[in-house]
């Protein structure tokens, strides 16, 4: 079932259908995971609903964070095993001096957050041979680079996971499936502060820019591909 059964209309979905969106894109031959903003800071150092996690960090979305992270544990597996490549875009610890602009002033609890709230969750942390990115804007390619990583890996397929699923993934994916790139987002391996948000989200990504799956499907897709030579 969909992540935005329940949520979406049934007269929403009748209009995108009518527009042609929603056609597979499918995966091509070389994919590439994307972790996206999973630190502490917006998941919290313990599991715990959202109103008591953000007690630690304001930022956190909770323990639905924490139950993307237990879905990225196994698919990050897959692609250890395989050989593909994992990147890593991140938001590095700010500078109150010199990270000022619009994000501080969109979000200023950002700003305060300590040095623990940037480091990666321990179960899916980057290993020797990881890219780290390091971007000060939601898009993982805005700043970075990225696209200049995934031209020299022979990238042509990017699983999208992280945090937020309307925020930093999604301008992610918006930014990938406009520099041709096939894009899968494993709907389970994402998460949001806001249901609502979420589900809205994953529902449009799929009409017009992703394949939306759960990551069962997509490590299946995984596990039939060739390793990496």
């Amino acid at each position: 079932m969909p992540s935005w059964t329940g949520v979406i209309t049934e007269e929403e979905e009748r209009r995108y259908a009518s527009a042609g969106f929603g056609g597979a894109g499918g995966f091509g031959k070389h994919p590439a995971l994307l972790i996206i903003d999973v630190q502490y800071r917006t998941v919290g150092t313990e599991r715990k609903p959202y109103w008591d996690a953000i007690k630690e960090y304001p930022t956190s979305c909770g323990d639905v964070g924490w139950a993307a992270v237990d879905k990225i544990e196994p698919l990050l597996s897959v692609f250890r095993a395989k050989g593909f490549p994992v990147l890593y875009p991140h938001v590095a610890p700010k500078n109150a001096a010199t990270d000022g602009g619009r994000l501080a002033q969109k979000i200023p609890s950002i700003m305060g957050i300590d040095a623990k709230g940037y480091e990666f969750v321990e179960q899916i942390a980057p290993l020797k041979g990881d890219v780290l990115l390091p971007k000060k804007h939601p898009s993982a390619f805005f700043g970075t680079p990225l696209t200049s990583h995934l031209i020299d890996l022979g990238v042509d397929t990017l699983v999208v996971t992280g945090c937020t699923t309307s925020g930093c993934v999604r301008s992610s994916v918006t930014d990938a499936f406009a520099l041709n790139f096939k894009v899968i987002v494993p709907d389970d391996c994402v998460y949001d502060r806001a249901p609502t948000s979420h589900a809205v989200n994953l529902w449009d990504m799929n009409g017009k820019y992703a394949d939306v799956l759960p990551s069962s499907e997509v490590i299946e897709t995984l596990n039939a591909m060739e390793t990496a030579s």
